[in-house]
């Protein structure tokens, strides 16, 4: 076996080891057995167990990178790009295996610092950019693209590291789960969210005609803004004032019916603007299609015009050969020898 071949199988022995214990549970004596070699032989070729971890880890450092890299610059719909990048992981863990698990064993995404967890914030910032563009053409505040691009970022690699030890669905199915998710959040976004329990609902003391009559009219209420069952709001129906009671059930209804109005309104506009994606993300494939096509028919030409040109040149070298020859053959083109 030579250098290199040693060199490369110590190195998948280490990345299947790294993988399954760790660094701190992996020793050279266990690689070199492996390996079937002595330990001299491991500190020969890397200096030690730092050393060929350090190899390791930044050969899939690289890899991943390529391949999360590659799939954003390809271009295309947002949508597409979405399922590009996830697709990409997966199939990264799906092939490098031991090596996702050397990536986020000892660097896990939810650290802040380490190799993994560095990765993907360099993926994030691209990926930031991306939003960017994207939130400026649909009206929305580009400030706010660095902690979507985290969002999105951290959703996949989680998911990814999720799909790594739970094989339930395969990678197409999570993958189609995960832009399902994703992409149709982002198409329904809001301009302006709030969180729904900070909304102040409820009308406040006072609102009401009648003594009391604000006084948590229908209770609390949840996220879709229906009561919270078992909620105190019943205490102004139960307090015989039916004149409070009966304001507080009109102002209730009331709010219900725009809440109702309001949450058709969200969905006819995301149902509407998600229509519209599916219509940018098909013109999109169509034009990146007729671009590879012409890039095609471009390179198809190139080639042509470059045999052309090599065949050109063939038969003028051929006719200056021929040429040669034949001066070199007529009589008193030699020097006689005496």
């Amino acid at each position: 076996m030579s250098a290199k071949e040693r060199r490369e199988q110590l190195l998948a022995v280490s990345r299947e080891l790294f993988g399954a214990k760790g660094f701190d549970g992996t020793s050279i004596e266990e690689i070199a057995v492996r390996a079937q070699v002595s330990k001299p032989v491991v500190y020969e070729h890397f200096g030690g167990k730092e050393g060929i971890y350090a190899v390791v880890v930044d050969r899939e450092v690289e890899a991943l990178t390529r391949a999360l890299t590659s799939a954003l610059e390809a271009g295309g719909h947002p949508k597409i790009l979405v399922e590009r990048t996830a697709m990409a992981l997966f199939d990264y863990i799906e092939a490098n295996e031991d090596g996702f698990r050397v990536l986020v064993r000892d660097s896990p995404v939810t650290q802040s610092s380490g190799t993994f967890s560095s990765l993907i914030g360099d993926v994030a910032m691209q990926v930031e950019h991306l939003l960017g563009a994207q939130f400026t053409r649909r009206g929305l505040d580009p400030r706010y693209s660095p902690v979507y691009a985290q969002m999105l970022v951290g959703m996949v690699a989680l998911t990814g590291q999720h799909w790594l030890d739970q094989r339930t669905a395969s990678k197409e199915e999570v993958a189609a789960h995960l832009v399902n998710l994703a992409w149709n959040g982002l198409a329904g976004m809001e301009r302006a969210p709030v969180l729904p329990t900070r909304t102040g609902v409820a009308a406040g003391p006072g609102t009401a005609s009648g003594a009391g009559a604000g006084a948590d009219d229908d209770g609390p209420r949840g996220i879709d803004d229906e009561p919270v069952a078992g909620a105190a709001g019943g205490s102004a129906a139960g307090s015989g004032d039916g004149s409070a009671a009966g304001s507080g059930d009109g102002s209730a209804a009331g709010s219900d019916e725009r809440d109702g109005k309001d949450r058709e309104r969200a969905e006819r506009d995301a149902a509407k603007e998600r229509a519209r994606a599916e219509k940018d993300a098909v013109r999109e494939q169509a034009r990146l299609d007729k671009e590879r096509e012409k890039a095609a028919r471009d390179a198809g030409r190139e080639r042509e015009k470059a045999e052309k040109e090599a065949a050109k040149e063939a038969a003028r070298l051929a006719k200056d050969l021929a040429r040669t020859r034949a001066g070199a053959d007529e009589p008193g083109t030699t020097t006689a020898a005496h």
